[in-house]
């Protein structure tokens, strides 16, 4: 590993933030982003670091302060807000104190912050504050890690790094590793460096330089060490390997989601995967060693709080069909909650403790990769990340012997402690969180409209579309993050539309919703009307929407976890138009198959209903692509110009509305939110066309 200091980019960090915080603190924010670039120091908020310095009061005292690390920042993003500063001295005689609960530790830190709209300073603060230098930085390095989670974990320190660093046994986070800090500096005041068993590393200096590139120096020395006793690697698998692996992953994923989906009252919680596999995934996950490399528990103990003391092995016999390889999924998650309970019962008898859930937040599966698991896509890439390194760090220090994690005691002391799960926030979840969407025709007003809606609720999204350059213009424009995904899918084409849907199961593990969106129209009256744009209409609306419903038919059952369709229908179902022929037969077929859905699909826990807008041109910038095909044909069959065909729409429903795609994506999220239980029914979106009342 290699220093990534620059002058000039430290000297552009004091210029960027003078005015908003010392030149010391943005030095620390430096270097702080410094350490959260390298993914093999620190993941997903893990590591903290300090700097001590002073703080002028109101009444215009300066006081000795430490700024450290807030809660939930992440050293990669942190700005100067997240260093909320505590008074140094108080903290000091606080950690001199014999014995401190967890409560009252963090009472003393957060009644001491010289601002109470501050983030909670670190749970390793105290730490920190008895360190006797100005900066101070702390990582969950993989090179130590590998080098202290063996029997001989010291001897290997010790050879690796040399002896003025100052080992640590293994002590929980908090008061007692602040406690067992000061033992070891009393006993080793010239130590330039400490070293935490099965924890990670800590340097200090007087400049932000030096504890940044003393803490690069000793990983370094660690990787060498490392490479001086390199492990059995096993056989990397090639890319026709990991191709096939995917693929058996897009078949798998919705097997897998619908195994850990829990029913809850009238409902389901489900999760969020992400799939992840490569050449070194496949080799490891398919490796003799996969067991006793998940029995050795997390790389770090703070995983534990995302990913639970160990993941979950799932061996399937892919040759089956889909009924059997879900039987088999079904008995190894199984028999994964039942390993939980025991050891939560285990752990947790004289305590009072409540259960965590027991689903896995990580599976492994050989042939195919790995799975994270997670209430949101974020979640599963973060327990993806992590396992990523744990399984890397696993085979590469096994030239030292194999690797030994924390006993399932300890393990279990920070995975239900109160301090790590708040690391982890209490956010409500949204009404439709941990569903994923699919919508077809995603690039049109109307899809977009109804993909917006349902990132608004909380779901993940797939858009789908045969235009692919409208679809990167309409993911663009969602600014959805991780919880969008497009897949160009021609609707019909059988095989495209099953490719679609294992692409959206590759993305989010499988689908909740489906909503038929895709459409055209042709403008013509019946003697008018070619045979050719007949048949063309019908097989996009009618056609197109058979191959998605039926293939949402059958991914749906194949989960195993209910769900939905949501058709977006017609006005023109209920009230036609003339010289409209072809789009209102067509619509009338779709909607007319979805009533018979809903037949079918219910003993399945799956519903099907529809959604029946009328003239929707746009959805805020996004224009409509079958208005801009019709529009002026449309104009024509009314005595119109295509310029007053808006104002005509609107003016002919007893609400003067001008529908939106908004309006039809806020008509889905009602049926999506599943409040009433309804199915195989029509929900009008026009504003009120009184001819087209149900009848």
């Amino acid at each position: 590993m290699r220093s990534r200091w620059s002058d000039e980019e430290a000297q552009r960090y004091v210029e960027t933030y003078a005015g908003v915080c010392s030149r010391e603190v943005a030095l620390r924010v430096y270097t702080s982003h410094l350490i959260g670039a390298e993914p093999s120091l620190v993941l997903h908020g893990g590591g903290n670091t300090s700097v001590k310095g002073t703080v002028k009061t109101l009444l215009g005292d300066e006081v000795d302060a430490l700024f450290v690390k807030g809660s939930g920042w992440n050293l990669g993003t942190i700005e100067p807000a997240g260093f909320p500063a505590v008074d140094l001295a108080h903290m000091r005689r606080v950690a001199a104190v014999p014995t401190l609960s967890d409560e009252a530790m963090v009472n003393e830190q957060r009644t001491h912050l010289f601002d109470a709209a501050s983030p909670n300073p670190s749970i390793e603060t105290l730490v920190h504050a008895v360190i006797d230098a100005t900066y101070v930085d702390h990582s969950h390095a993989d090179a130590i890690l590998a080098l202290t989670n063996h029997p001989e974990g010291e001897r290997y320190v010790r050879e690796a790094l040399g002896s003025d660093i100052v080992l640590v046994d293994y002590v929980k986070p908090g008061f007692d590793l602040c406690r067992a800090t000061l033992a070891a500096l009393s006993r080793f005041p010239d130590a330039r460096a400490m070293v935490l068993m099965q924890h990670g590393l800590f340097t200090w200096g007087e400049t932000a330089r030096e504890a940044y590139e003393s803490h690069i120096s000793l990983v370094s020395k660690a990787e060498a060490y490392l490479a001086a006793h390199p492990p059995e690697r096993e056989p990397r698998c090639s890319p026709d390997d990991v191709a096939e692996a995917r693929a058996s992953a897009g078949r798998m994923a919705p097997l897998l989601r619908g195994a850990l989906a829990e029913e809850v009252g009238e409902g389901w919680r489900r999760w969020v995967l992400e799939h992840r596999v490569d050449e070194d995934i496949l080799a490891q996950v398919n490796s003799d060693r996969l067991d006793r490399w998940v029995a050795a528990g997390t790389l770090t103990p703070d995983h534990v709080i995302r990913t639970k003391p160990r993941a979950c092995v799932v061996r399937v016999d892919l040759s089956g069909d889909d009924a059997a390889i879900r039987q088999q999924i079904d008995a190894a998650v199984a028999a994964y909650r039942q390993a939980y309970e025991a050891y939560f019962t285990a752990h947790a008898a004289g305590g009072t403790y409540t259960m965590l859930d027991t689903t896995p937040r990580v599976i492994l599966v050989p042939g195919v990769g790995l799975f994270g698991v997670g209430n949101d896509p974020k979640a599963a890439r973060i327990n993806v990340d992590l396992t990523v390194h744990t399984l890397e760090v696993k085979e590469g220090c096994e030239g030292l012997g194999p690797f030994e994690g924390l006993p399932d005691d300890l393990l279990f002391e920070i995975e239900y402690w109160s301090l790590e799960q708040a690391k982890l926030g209490k956010k409500k979840e949204p009404v439709l969180g941990r569903r994923v969407a699919l919508v077809t025709g995603a690039a049109g007003a109307i899809g977009f409209g109804v993909a917006r809606s349902l990132l608004d609720a909380g779901a993940c999204v797939v858009l789908a579309d045969i235009d692919e350059a409208g679809l990167q213009r309409v993911e663009a424009r969602l600014n959805g993050g991780a919880r969008v995904a497009s897949v160009r899918m021609d609707i019909t084409d059988a095989a495209s539309v099953r490719w679609g849907f294992e692409q959206a199961s590759l993305a989010f593990g499988g689908v909740d919703l489906v909503v038929p969106n895709a459409g055209i129209a042709h403008s013509r009256t019946i003697a008018e009307l070619d045979e050719r744009d007949w048949r063309r209409v019908m097989e996009v609306n009618a056609n197109g929407t058979f191959l998605t419903v039926r293939e949402a038919a059958r991914h749906l059952k194949a989960q195993g976890a209910g769900g939905q369709i949501v058709l977006v229908s017609s006005k023109n179902v209920f009230g036609p138009g003339a010289a409209f022929a072809a789009y209102s037969a067509s619509k009338a077929a779709a909607h007319q198959l979805c009533k018979i859905a809903a037949l079918e699909l219910a003993p399945h826990g799956i519903r099907v209903n529809m959604v029946a807008p009328d003239a929707v041109f746009s959805e805020s910038e996004v224009q409509s692509g079958l208005w801009r095909e019709i529009g002026a044909d449309r104009a024509h069959a009314k005595g119109l110009t295509e310029a007053e065909l808006p104002d005509h729409y609107r003016n002919r429903n007893l609400l003067r509305a001008r529908v939106t795609g908004s309006h039809v994506g806020e008509a889905v999220v009602f049926f999506a939110r599943e409040a009433t239980p309804t199915t195989g029914a029509s929900l009008p979106v026009d504003g009120g066309v009184a001819g087209a009342f149900p009848r």
